[in-house]
């Protein structure tokens, strides 16, 4: 409901010399307002205004700032005066018999707020502890705000009542890197719901003032920045964002601050805007990734991941594990895109590093990282296939990569990634000419972990089972990999019981008879799901 052109909340608020600016309105029956909320949506719209830009709550010409201000500012205080979504002003502003409550830390802005009535004060006169009082006072109801901001019932109630058109003038006139923060703070938490992330995108130049950010040189901001741009990129109005992305200048500067901080919260933030634009949709990648692929995204890629590696081989630092994660699956979002996939599948480096985090023996705290790096590789082989001999003899990989699997009991993907390893590797070991102690070493490393072939191939044929009578290409190239990887798997260990040799067999079987057994029954698991299939 529009206020009454008599009753205009704001211009009460802010023109009445005997109300404090600290005034909060009387709560309102809650038949007035038409949201479900514990939060008295008048206290709300009190904190809005709290974070009214000065030239806006002293009253200005909404067609001009003060001189301390930048000249471009674009929240107009008419609009804001016409817009502003307050019903039954009278009722709200005028109830001086109901009790009024108001926060303990308004007394110091309230006290400076009369101080300032005597007269107009240029910013440029303002006392270093009136400034320090003010922005207490303004991180205090912004951080409310900021809060209030991931309840979708109060995002909603806020884009309503002119957030936006605050936040937009509080980025413009700013000149605190703290509020600069909870500004894009408060917008973070307002893309994370659909309507608010709609009213984001059709605010005008509020995007564009949004990009500007990352030319700050504060890590809080910068890092407040980048999650705001991810979610952008994340959502339905994802095109806006990233046209408001696509120059050089700002793409050129995504990738420097992703290559230059050493803070490791900016660095997962940075990365994560790089990871949302390859997971965007396809618009979105083609107005954005040719220009960052032009500015060296592989090789950021690279080096940053050959560093992560560095790091894990030397000092584990549980904090950036997940960095090593996101870097991993930038890489693999990047080598599924078929004009760019030959950057990542032709570097035998980046080869290398994944192998050998597969190789880790110690996989629980970096899993994540690990079920990555076997999606990648699987990528990897698709393109280079030649890779596949250079590991069909390391056992240490072959052992590494079964390890993964109840890692991965929850991401069909990741198993069927798995498997596809696996029938590449073992057609490799197949088509050689295998030694017999090689041989043994190959039944070793199957029967030490027949566990967890078997507990996979259960799970698999749960799976299978449900997708009964569900056929496609995707579902049958699965099925593929996993019977060619079970064959392999099956022929070497039926090698292995018809062999001649006997000493070969006495040497695994006659220390521990259990291994036996073991064989016996990983050859009839393999030897059941095949005739399952």
């Amino acid at each position: 409901m529009a206020p009454e052109p008599d009753s205009n909340p704001i211009k009460e608020y802010e023109d009445d010399d005997n109300v404090a600016p600290s005034h909060h309105p009387s709560a309102p029956s809650d038949e007035l307002f038409n949201i479900s909320t514990t939060v008295d949506p008048s206290y709300i719209i009190s904190l809005i205004r709290k974070l009214l830009p000065r030239d806006v709550k002293n009253g200005h010409d909404s067609d001009g700032v003060d001189a301390c201000n930048a000249s471009n500012q674009g929240l107009k205080t008419n609009h804001i005066k016409e817009s502003v979504v307050s019903p039954c002003e009278d009722e709200m502003l005028n109830s001086s018999h109901d009790k009024i409550e108001t926060m303990d830390t308004l007394d110091g802005f309230d006290e400076l707020a009369r101080q300032e009535k005597t007269g107009e004060v240029s910013c440029s006169r303002f006392e270093d502890s009136s400034i320090s009082v003010r922005e207490k006072a303004w991180e205090e109801y912004g951080c409310i705000l900021w809060d209030l901001a991931g309840s979708r019932i109060h995002a909603e109630f806020m884009v309503r009542n002119l957030m936006l058109e605050v936040l937009l003038g509080s980025l413009i006139v700013s000149q605190s890197m703290r509020v600069t923060e909870i500004s894009l703070g408060i917008l973070g938490n307002l893309a994370c719901h659909e309507i608010p992330m709609k009213q984001i995108a059709s605010t005008d130049k509020l995007i564009e003032i949004v990009v500007d950010q990352l030319f700050l040189d504060d890590t809080s901001c910068l890092c407040e920045a980048c999650r705001l741009l991810t979610l952008g990129l994340q959502g339905s109005e994802c095109v806006i964002w990233a046209k408001a992305l696509q120059s050089e200048h700002n793409l050129c500067r995504v990738i420097w601050v992703a290559e230059n901080t050493l803070n490791p919260q900016l660095l997962e933030k940075s990365i994560g805007l790089l990871l949302a634009i390859l997971e965007s949709q396809q618009e979105v990648v083609s107005i954005l990734l040719p220009t960052l692929m032009n500015l060296g995204l592989s090789s950021l890629l690279i080096n940053l991941l050959t560093f992560e590696m560095g790091n894990l081989a030397s000092e584990r630092i549980p904090e950036r594990y997940s960095i090593l994660d996101l870097i991993l699956r930038t890489i693999e979002a990047l080598s599924v895109l078929d004009d760019y996939s030959q950057d990542i599948c032709s570097n035998k480096e980046v080869f290398r590093l994944v192998s050998d985090l597969v190789r880790l023996p110690d996989k629980v705290e970096v899993a994540n990282s690990c079920i990555t790096a076997a999606v990648l590789i699987a990528n990897i082989l698709i393109d280079a296939a030649d890779l596949a001999s250079e590991i069909s003899q390391d056992l240490p990989f072959l052992e590494g990569l079964l390890d993964i699997f109840p890692f991965a009991s929850d991401d069909p993907e990741a198993r069927s990634a798995l498997w596809s390893i696996m029938a590449r590797l073992l057609v490799q070991v197949e088509e050689s000419e295998i030694s017999s102690s090689s041989l043994q070493q190959y039944v070793s490393v199957l029967v030490s972990k027949s566990d967890l072939i078997e507990d996979d191939l259960i799970d698999h044929q749960l799976d299978d089972s449900n997708e009964n009578n569900v056929s496609s290409i995707t579902s049958a190239a699965k099925q593929n990999a996993r019977t060619t990887a079970l064959r392999g798997i099956f022929n070497i260990l039926n090698q292995w019981t018809t062999s001649k040799d006997c000493d070969m067999k006495n040497n695994l079987m006659g220390a521990d008879h259990d291994n036996g057994e073991n064989v016996e029954r990983l050859l009839n698991c393999c030897r059941k799901y095949t005739e399952f299939l």
